[in-house]
């Protein structure tokens, strides 16, 4: 026998699986022990499967209540590593023309694997075993055969919730995280328990009212005999008073009428107290439900919506959406239960009115117990896949509608159509006012493909629909308020839906709770920094319940250092943020003196993205935004996790820190004056061993594109060692020769031709002066309007001119040279560290209007 930490029985395949144990043991299946490295390796390079099964607790229960008959949890253990090693994230389950050829391969990899461990499996020994993987391999074939994309939801589904779990207990290790999970888990068991309380209270009230309709009924029965005997006496009383049956039965019918009218007397006052009971139980059922149904929606749904906001910004979203699923699915049962009790009391009022002196519960209690499913029903009705929230006209986009109680309340039976438009901020402020029923006369936009009907996949038990054709073909933009431009304007897409529940009993028309989060529309590429920007901000800082779409217009810098850093780590898809050092380089940039990233001190949006930084034609956000954009390209994403790019260090700095290194060593930087542009700085020494500092001119992604970083590095034998993020310094081929290209051969190709190469020079002709002065290094002759401006003027003569004075760049070329430029276009940098240099007494207007 194989002995496990974490087990799972053999048996009773395709039947009880919600009730598998997993602290069990498997038996010695004689399967090539699928993965079995995985099952006795360390944690590091473990599979998925085996972390799982080491968790513990309520994790591990949770884990019991994933699998069921529609996806066995033998299969899950046996064939974990071909499962694992499927491209599930690049397959979409409602992306039915193009991933249902892949969805199909999967599901035969997975029947021909199956196939292959029962011909491995001997006759006698490996039976049950044997039996038991034909009747998974069946009852795939019959699920998700004919639907394999099917297939697809459920694993995805399923993988993700084990992340999430591995996941939550890995972090367990910080001590904050800790009582964070502590906490969300004890407000999972706090609503499981609630929600068994009120199904217990639900089944009380069953058994309460079947005793009130057998005493009803006892009473009516008794009654009928009332009228009966009565019937019977005036019939008696209409003899003669001499008459012998008269004096005989009239005595004993009276006395018999008297107990009976006794007795229903009795019985009638039961039925009140039996009533008024009743009533006052379903009163406090109803408070629960109120309390939970609160707690459920208002924060738990909201906790995910906002959750979902806060995504776009690269906070990792707590996608537990199918265990809020089934809570709401659950509460919906007993809130229909409740319904369907008060109506048959209703029923029974009906058939048998009793006065009541008191003041009569049950019509509040119908009202009550009504809003209750509808507040349930409009709220459940959720965007579970946002559109894109900077949305281009004429660009095909998406988006995914749930109804997290579709399947409980039999909504699928007759699917709902949904329909989508675009209204602008103003109409959903109306839209949120105004009753929900009221319709909303014009729209702010075309949309195409608006309208799609609801889908139920009973694997899952989603009800949901995916729009994946839809297109924006135009927009009507409202008038511009102030200094507000186009890419600040936000729009909405409003998703609307009627259905009936309980065979048209109840009709709901929803919409105000399907509002996407704000969208701004653009109609070119070149807003799309903008637009990003607008909704950046909104996403971060915006709360819950707010009026449609107001947002601070102030936020502390804390906040806003912290957004960025979860941006950056999102799109670079790294794990290395923004460094303390990055952050000191942000928070100067924007205010023009240091200030702690842990400071309340508050920026605005005009700081952020409408006025331009200091000397530049670009706001503070565009420059973070293209060296973003640079950073998460193909080109230097794998540079940036391996350390290779310091980038948010200033040119005064980045001397600094080369002056201190040997000769040779070089580091990378982004460019102040340039947006997504990157710079190499490096020290050389001169013939009479004065250290000096270069800037290369900034490159771009147009440039690595034309040849890459790690090629132009290589070219360039000026920088022999690079200077990491961490300070250390390496050797140039030990970082950078993974990602050299292979030189082209020399020989003549098939065709007859010599290839060429584009290589990277830097020409550094030998200097008269330079703009160093005394650090001048060799090479580095200066034009005498250049040597005019070192020796008369310290101080910059103006944005325009580009220059810097106390580490020139040094323009690059591909293939050929190309002489210094002039001082209008030389391709340096404004270096803004020239304020500290000491006051002079030159008159540089004098100087700049001499004749040359």
């Amino acid at each position: 026998m194989l002995q496990f930490h974490s087990q799972i029985p053999s048996g009773d395949i395709g039947h009880n699986y919600n009730n598998v144990s997993i602290k069990q043991e498997f038996p010695d299946t004689g399967i090539d022990q699928l993965h079995a490295s995985s099952f006795t390796g360390s944690q590091q390079g473990m599979s998925l499967w085996a972390k799982v099964r080491e968790l513990e607790g309520d994790s591990l229960r949770q884990i019991q209540n994933l699998y069921g008959p529609h996806f066995p949890i033998e299969f899950r253990h046996y064939f974990a590593d071909i499962i694992e090693r499927q491209n599930w994230d690049q397959l979409d389950p409602d992306n039915i023309p193009n991933d249902e050829p892949h969805a199909k391969f999967i599901l035969e990899t997975f029947l021909g694997e199956i196939q292959r461990q029962c011909d491995q499996l001997t006759e006698g020994k490996d039976f049950l075993q044997r039996l038991h993987f034909s009747e998974i391999a069946t009852h795939f074939k019959n699920v998700y055969g004919p639907a394999p994309l099917e297939l697809v939801r459920t694993v995805k589904k399923i993988l993700s919730f084990e992340t999430r779990l591995v996941q939550n207990a890995n972090s367990m290790v910080d001590g904050g995280m800790q009582v964070r999970n502590n906490q969300q888990s004890e407000k999972t068991m706090h609503i499981n328990r609630e929600l068994e309380r009120l199904a217990a209270m639900t089944r009380n009230t069953e058994n309460d009212l079947r005793k009130l309709q057998s005493k009803q009924e006892y009473f009516v029965i008794n009654y009928q005999d009332s009228l009966k005997i009565s019937s019977d006496l005036q019939q008696i009383q209409q003899l003669a008073p001499t008459d012998q049956t008269r004096i005989q039965l009239e005595p004993q019918l009276t006395r018999k009428q008297q107990e009976i009218d006794k007795l229903l007397r009795a019985e009638a006052q039961k039925l009140q107290q039996l009533r008024s009971g009743l009533a006052t139980r379903h009163e406090e059922t109803f408070s629960h439900i109120t309390q939970l149904q609160g707690q459920i929606l208002d924060e738990e749904l909201l906790k995910w919506k906002r959750s979902q906001a806060l995504a776009y910004n690269g906070v990792q979203h707590e996608n537990n959406l199918d265990q809020l699923q089934r809570w709401c699915e659950q509460l919906a049962e007993i809130i229909w239960q409740n319904r369907q009790q008060i109506k048959r009391v209703e029923m029974q009022r009906q058939q048998l009115p009793i006065n009541n002196s008191g003041h009569d519960k049950l019509p509040e209690l119908n009202s009550t117990i009504t809003a209750l499913l509808s507040t349930l029903v409009t709220n459940t009705f959720i965007i579970e896949k946002q559109p894109p929230q900077v949305l281009k006209t004429q660009t095909r986009f998406g988006a995914t509608i749930r109804l997290l109680v579709g399947g409980k309340l039999n909504v699928h039976m007759n699917p709902p159509t949904v329909k989508a438009s675009i209204i602008s901020e103003n109409q959903a402020k109306a839209l949120l006012k105004n009753d929900s029923s009221r319709s909303i006369s014009e729209m702010s936009g075309e949309i195409l493909n608006p309208e799609s009907v609801m889908e139920y996949h009973p694997q899952s038990g989603i009800l949901s629909v995916n729009f994946r054709n839809m297109s924006l073909r135009r927009i009507k933009r409202s008038d511009k308020r102030g200094a507000e431009s186009v890419t600040e304007e936000k729009f909405t897409i409003l998703f609307q839906s009627r259905f009936s529940v309980g065979g048209n009993e109840l009709v709901f028309q929803v919409r105000p709770h399907a509002c996407s989060l704000p969208v701004v529309v653009i109609v070119n590429v070149s807003q799309e920094c903008n637009a990003r920007g607008t909704v950046l901000w909104d996403n971060a800082f915006s709360h819950q319940g707010r009026i449609p779409f107001q947002i601070p217009d102030k936020v502390p810098w804390c906040k806003l250092i912290e957004t960025l850093d979860y941006k950056w780590k999102h799109e670079c898809h790294s794990p290395r943020g923004l460094s303390p050092q990055a952050k000191q380089y942000l928070a100067y940039k924007v205010f023009r003196h240091n200030v702690p990233s842990n400071s309340d001190k508050h920026i605005s949006w005009a700081q952020f993205n409408r006025e331009p930084l200091p000397n530049r034609n670009f706001t503070f956000w565009q420059w973070f935004n293209g060296v973003m954009e640079l950073t998460k390209s193909k080109h230097l994403q794998q540079h940036w996790n391996d350390g290779a790019i310091i980038g948010f260090i200033g040119k005064a700095e980045s001397q600094e820190k080369l002056l201190s290194k040997s000769p040779a060593t070089f580091l990378l930087r982004y460019s102040d004056s340039e947006i997504a542009g990157l710079t190499i700085a490096w020290v050389a020494e001169s013939d009479k061993g004065i250290l000096k500092v270069w800037n290369l001119q900034p490159q771009t992604l147009r440039d690595y594109g034309i040849r890459s970083l790690a090629d132009r590095i290589k070219d360039l034998d000026q920088l022999m060692y690079i200077c990491k993020v961490d300070d250390s310094t390496q050797v140039k081929d030990e970082v950078f020769g993974q990602y050299y290209n292979k030189p082209m051969s020399g020989s003549p190709q098939p065709d007859g031709y010599v290839r060429a190469e584009i290589k990277q020079t830097v020409n550094i002709p030998h200097p008269h002066m330079s703009l160093m002065g005394e650090h001048s290094a060799p090479g580095t002759p200066a034009s005498s309007y250049e040597s005019q401006l070192s020796m008369h003027s310290p101080t910059p003569v103006g944005h325009h001119a580009g220059l810097q004075y106390d580490m020139p760049d040094m323009g690059s070329s591909v293939n050929n040279y190309h002489p210094p430029q002039d001082v209008a276009g030389g391709g340096m940098e404004y270096d803004e560290s020239l304020d500290c240099f000491a006051p002079c007494n030159i008159d540089v207007n004098e100087l700049l209007s001499r004749q040359l």
